[in-house]
């Protein structure tokens, strides 16, 4: 028995390796995905004030604190048991847009894009983002811009590019300004067309992944978003949805409040990741994937003139539900025109600069729910409270935690078809680490803990061989 390991694995957010099995014959045999480092914020915030937690959750990741600030927050409408001000829920939605930009420009333009522009099998001294600036220095420029744009954005609304204070539990903490607003608009053009020249870029490369898309996680899978009433895609508001791999709805409009009937969580005593699965089904069966992929998949439209007109022509294409995980890229860019659609339909909205954006209440309920499309999928922030408002039980499921067990599967998928154990290359392994890409996982915010968490020690001799194991599950 032979052991491949890739540690770390690179250009994503966090900290994992992957194991690779063969077998006597240098054929895979088996893989397993370690996230590596674990995150307490359940604990820890316990006894905390309530309109406290959005300012603390949302420091648990420096690239999406945007997310966990919304998702908190309106985790902390629910124990106030009030509506929040319409034009709030706009700026909101309008800041939730802004991250989206900038978290989908970082993905593809800073961590896969080397794959894509430079080739799986490219030096890997140079298969990087300095790499791309050298040999594409205009595509490199736009994701420069792009993602300012989304981080400029995000300042104007909120005062800050990273961890911002201003969304709070009842509303915003400011209106927006007229000049911000002209100054937005002014600058949507230049965004509209970097997100169009990219698209083409993009249509274009995909001819040459032909084998990556056929053999990158393409095993189906339920797949899980949030719809509007009239299944359009939604980012900051709408119900849960799932799909079944051949693309039927098997459960609709689930509210917030009713998750917990329809996602059950347990843990993997190889990761510190906790694995989510869709409950009516257990597991293995109810495996499901989140995330710009799995959007597209769930929804009947995005909502947005461009965005549909990208999508009808994704679908001619790969089909409805697409099943291959290389296809999250293609779905980023989809999601980059409709936000960009959205911010342009929510800054000509008139009323979009009311001065009325925050409500103010009390504990008025003794449990709040938060659930929001981050970047990477459903965001989900559970807290229970006492009567004076501290928080007695808190539960978080993050993105990359919804796509645990598919992302299991891709790497067992690639590494089957990629990789020969006598014969190894560096760009055999590099497609390994790129399924994983693909799904743009967040390890730094997705760790948090159920239960007891799952714990494996291993014994091993001089040699390699295996002399003792403890485990706790």
């Amino acid at each position: 028995m032979k052991r491949i390991t890739i540690d770390p694995v690179t250009r994503i957010e966090g900290h994992a390796k992957i194991t690779i099995q063969l077998d006597d014959s240098g054929h895979v045999s088996g893989t397993e995905f370690h996230v590596t480092q674990i995150r307490g914020f359940e604990k820890f915030t316990e006894g905390r004030p309530f309109y406290e937690m959005p300012g603390i959750t949302s420091r648990i990741c420096g690239i999406c604190p945007v997310s966990h600030l919304l998702a908190s927050s309106k985790a902390c409408d629910g124990i106030m048991a009030l509506r929040i001000p319409p034009t709030a829920r706009k700026l909101r939605e309008l800041l939730h847009c802004a991250q989206t930009v900038q978290s989908h420009a970082l993905s593809f333009f800073y961590l896969s894009a080397p794959d894509f522009l430079l080739g799986m099998d490219s030096d890997p001294a140079t298969r990087n983002v300095l790499g791309v600036i050298s040999s594409h220095p205009e595509l490199a420029r736009d994701g420069i811009e792009l993602r300012k744009f989304g981080l400029q954005l995000i300042e104007s609304l909120a005062g800050e590019r990273v961890h911002p204070s201003w969304v709070v539990p009842g509303g915003v903490a400011s209106p927006l300004a007229s000049a911000a607003r002209e100054r937005i608009l002014s600058d949507l053009p230049s965004a509209f067309a970097i997100a169009d020249r990219t698209l083409r870029f993009f249509k274009t490369a995909l001819a040459g992944y032909r084998e990556e898309i056929e053999f990158f996680g393409s095993a189906p899978t339920m797949y899980a978003g949030l719809v509007d009433g009239q299944g359009n895609m939604q980012l900051y508001e709408g119900n849960l949805r799932f799909r079944n791999s051949r693309g039927e709805i098997v459960a609709d409009q689930i509210a917030p409040e009713d998750y917990r009937d329809w996602i059950g969580e347990t843990s993997l005593p190889e990761s510190y990741l906790k694995a989510p699965y869709y409950r009516p089904l257990g597991l293995p069966t109810g495996v499901y994937r989140v995330g710009p992929l799995a959007r597209i998949n769930v929804a009947d439209s995005c909502g947005t003139p461009r965005a549909d007109a990208e999508l009808l022509e994704f679908r001619q294409q790969f089909g409805s539900p697409a099943h291959s995980s290389f296809l999250f890229h293609y779905a980023r860019l989809i999601e980059i025109v409709y936000s960009l659609e959205r911010i342009e339909a929510l800054l000509s909205d008139p009323k979009i600069l009311d001065t009325h954006v925050r409500a103010t209440g009390g504990v008025n309920a003794l449990e709040g729910v938060g659930m929001i499309e981050a970047p990477r999928g459903v965001l989900i922030h559970h807290y229970k409270v006492n009567e004076e408002g501290a928080i007695v039980w808190a539960n978080l499921i993050v993105a990359t935690g919804h796509n645990n067990l598919a992302i299991g599967r891709s790497i067992q998928q690639v590494s089957e078809h990629f990789i020969d154990g006598n014969k190894l290359e560096e760009g055999m392994l590099n497609r390994v680490s790129a399924v994983v890409r693909a799904y743009d996982p967040c390890l730094s915010c997705s760790t948090h803990a159920i239960g007891q968490v799952a714990l494996r020690i291993r014994l091993v001799g001089p040699t390699g061989e295996l002399l003792d194991e403890i485990a706790r599950s």
